[in-house]
């Protein structure tokens, strides 16, 4: 009756399999619920979005086009070039960019445009970081693909060695996803990484799938981005410039908009293509009032610098408190601590138990590889509250752990 691959290789979603570890356990009644499992982002949007969304009446009696409307293709052009840095109408709004129901909605389906039924004789790989956003598994299972887990932990710099893999493994990938910054390390690619990527991509008719959906949340620097970087390579010969390549990037966290589901892909103009015709048989469309909102929050640039400095509010107060335990580091971008408290699940349970704090076991993002979990000994933890909380938080994990 059921899609086996559905039922037998994707187990219970990560915060399922975390309600089921603590549901045994009472919580302190005299502490409040302070919940940093999810990265949720808790700061507001900004007024002037609301207010969009609140006075667009007219377009609810209307199907949007598929495609985006064209002010918001505009928009995300208009951001991209100046965010990346890209020259004046090098990106097509029509062709290279198109918006999406969050991040979320693209990483998910380009595994499902770019996987063939076989791919140099056998089925198709799709790699994937280990720790790993549940969408790119989700994607590459339901895509008919064989998932390849490639650890990123301490030894690689939290960034996935998929150079290292044979020619024999290159020749079957389809897609490979890569998360910079990482979800949940924070690690960013520079352009090296990225260019050595996108090269070995090419040379094998591979699909990159670089999700950016943190490129506005950084400690320090602003991270590169993947069309950046393969414009930069200078080797066209007369092709697109991002053939192989996507990106996809989300109002989530730039603009605190997680409930908006509003994101966009950009890059390649074929896979563009072919995730429009995809959603034409059936993807969901955006409602115009989400839109227009969208449209206004990528070409205003005051929200997102006050949205950095949340985070980094954040991270003075949880390095002041934790700097010399766990391993802490302050990633270079994202809103997660990466911890290692030994055991993941353990310190979940006394965390919640003694603390009422709700964090997520590391292991709960990754899939044991060789044997071994590399997110066993960690707990991730969403720095998504404002500062007095995550102060408090923090003050509380300190004093369990």
């Amino acid at each position: 009756m059921f899609n086996p691959r559905l039922t037998e290789e994707l187990t219970d979603f990560p915060f399922a399999r975390l309600n089921t570890l603590i549901a045994p356990i009472t919580p302190p009644a005299h502490l409040s619920l302070i919940n940093m499992s999810v990265g949720e982002p808790q700061g507001a949007m900004p007024a002037f979005a609301r207010k969009i969304v609140a006075d667009e009446v007219d377009g609810w009696n209307r199907y949007p086009p598929n495609q985006g409307i064209p002010d918001l293709n505009l928009a995300i052009v208009e951001w991209l070039t100046r965010r990346y840095r890209l020259p004046a109408g090098l990106l097509d709004p029509a062709r290279h960019v198109m918006p999406t129901a969050g991040s979320k909605e693209g990483v998910y389906i380009i595994a499902t445009v770019a996987t063939p039924q076989q791919k140099a004789g056998g089925r198709p790989i799709v790699a994937l970081p280990n720790p790993f956003y549940q969408a790119y598994l989700g994607g590459a299972v339901l895509s008919g693909a064989e998932p390849l887990l490639v650890n990123a932990n301490v030894e690689t710099g939290f960034l996935p060695d998929f150079l290292g893999l044979d020619d024999a493994t290159w020749d079957r990938l389809a897609v490979v996803y890569l998360c910079s910054p990482a979800n949940p390390q924070g690690a960013i690619a520079d352009v090296a990484y990225l260019q050595a990527l996108i090269a070995k991509c090419r040379a094998h008719d591979t699909v990159l799938a670089i999700d950016e959906c943190y490129a506005e949340i950084y400690t320090r620097e602003a991270p590169v981005g993947g069309l950046e970087a393969a414009l930069a390579m200078d080797e066209t010969d007369g092709k697109d410039p991002f053939r192989n390549v996507v990106v996809f990037h989300s109002l989530s966290k730039r603009s605190n908009a997680a409930g908006l589901r509003s994101g966009f892909m950009a890059g390649d103009p074929r896979l563009v293509a072919m995730l429009l015709r995809w959603r034409t048989y059936g993807g969901p469309q955006i409602p115009f009032a989400v839109q227009k909102a969208s449209a206004a929050l990528w070409r205003e640039e005051t929200h997102p610098v006050e949205t950095r400095e949340w985070y980094r509010r954040n991270f003075r107060v949880a390095e002041q408190i934790l700097h010399n335990r766990f391993g802490y580091f302050t990633p270079g971008g994202g809103f997660f601590l990466w911890l290692d408290v030994g055991d993941g699940e353990e310190a979940t349970r006394k965390l919640w138990g003694e603390a009422h704090l709700k964090v997520l076991p590391g292991a709960y993002v990754c899939r044991e590889t060789g044997g071994t979990n590399v997110g066993q000994r960690f707990i991730r933890v969403a720095l998504v509250h404002d500062e007095a909380t995550t102060r408090e938080a923090m003050a509380r994990l300190a004093s369990v752990l």
